[in-house]
């Protein structure tokens, strides 16, 4: 059994791709507890979220993308730990540019912080990522957890909620902060996605923490009238973006509005496709219309809320020339971590 330990909570993980947290805790239905899983000291290299782990008691690099639906080591790590590997048929490993066969490796431990899960499961990438990154861990295994991104103090931290449906978890906002509702987080659709507002038009996002910046999809771009039939560009990969700066006039999250906002457009979704087993017929895998990426998160204090299907966030500034304040909406409370809920 996989186990995840930290001084106040104990969590079990089950050996699956997109493991579930079983706590032991016990706490009144009335209060709400939100106990800290992890502290995660972080640096940026590049445009990679970067910390410190283990992997078999062997230290590696980790690198958080909230934008991998599947975590992975990377295939040099994987002989260089003598990991056992196995290919697994009828799956594909999507990205843009083609979607190669995966092949799987069995971790008999994963050190993240002070937790530990054993016996697990990663993908094996199909290159090396560089700047030191061995590991990524992605959304199967994040949406176990409450994930805040305080990069302003080069911090992540995992957390599990109970008892806090009705109230804010965003426990450094004390004049409020923003909030918005994500879709279900499943392992049939390990992805955060948020709907947005481009120019007054909804669009949908995903969170993706792996890619540096902020990306619409040039079809979009050209529907809600950001740029004009023609313009635009290819993203050689999610990374690594080849696009066009443009302008939006109003870009709404929340209650959070920012004038005149740039962002990268870029021909990305088409680039991505795969090919069914059984099949010929080369297909386009479905992707949102744009990416939230690392800008979004160096420019705002943010928790993922998988508990709760929300994400709440505090607007920090240097995202773009203007940026909304975060407003109390008159919630209920706020948590604090390790403790009960409590009123502003």
């Amino acid at each position: 059994m996989n186990r995840f330990r930290s001084a106040v909570v104990s969590a079990c993980l089950a050996v699956v791709m997109a493991a579930p947290i079983c706590t032991a805790m016990a706490a009144p239905t009335s209060r709400c507890t939100l106990a800290k899983m992890a502290d995660l000291p972080v640096r940026a290299v590049g445009d990679k979220l970067v910390f410190e782990g283990a992997v078999n008691g062997q230290n590696v690099g980790f690198m958080l993308d909230t934008g991998a639906s599947a975590s992975l080591i990377t295939p040099s790590t994987a002989d260089r730990l003598k990991l056992n590997r196995a290919i697994v048929r009828g799956s594909r490993f999507f990205g843009i540019g083609g979607a190669p066969d995966v092949e799987m490796a069995l971790v008999d431990e994963l050190k993240v912080g002070d937790g530990t899960a054993d016996r697990r499961q990663l993908l094996v990438g199909n290159r090396e990522i560089g700047d030191g990154v061995e590991v990524v861990l992605g959304e199967d295994f994040l949406r176990a957890t409450d994930v805040e991104f305080d990069l302003a103090h080069n911090a992540i931290r995992l957390y599990t909620a109970k008892d806090c449906d009705a109230i804010s978890l965003a426990y450094w906002g004390r004049d409020g902060a923003n909030e918005i509702a994500i879709e279900r987080v499943t392992m049939a659709n390990p992805r955060i996605v948020l709907t947005v507002e481009i120019n007054g038009q909804p669009v949908r996002a995903q969170l993706h923490s792996g890619v540096a910046a902020s990306l619409l999809n040039r079809a979009d771009a050209i529907q809600a009238g950001v740029i004009a039939e023609g313009a635009g560009g290819t993203a050689a990969d999610f990374a690594r973006v080849d696009g066009v700066l443009a302008t939006v006039r109003t870009l709404t999250i929340g209650e959070e509005s920012i004038e005149d906002a740039s962002i990268r457009v870029a021909d990305f979704s088409k680039r991505i496709r795969y090919t069914s087993p059984g099949s010929d017929v080369p297909q386009n895998f479905e992707s949102t219309p744009m990416l939230l990426g690392a800008d979004f998160l160096r420019s705002h204090r943010v928790l993922v809320a998988h508990s709760q299907q929300k994400l709440y966030f505090t607007y920090l500034g240097n995202w773009a020339p203007k940026g909304g304040a975060a407003k109390d909406d008159g919630d209920p409370g706020r948590a604090i971590p390790d403790g009960t809920a409590t009123k502003p």
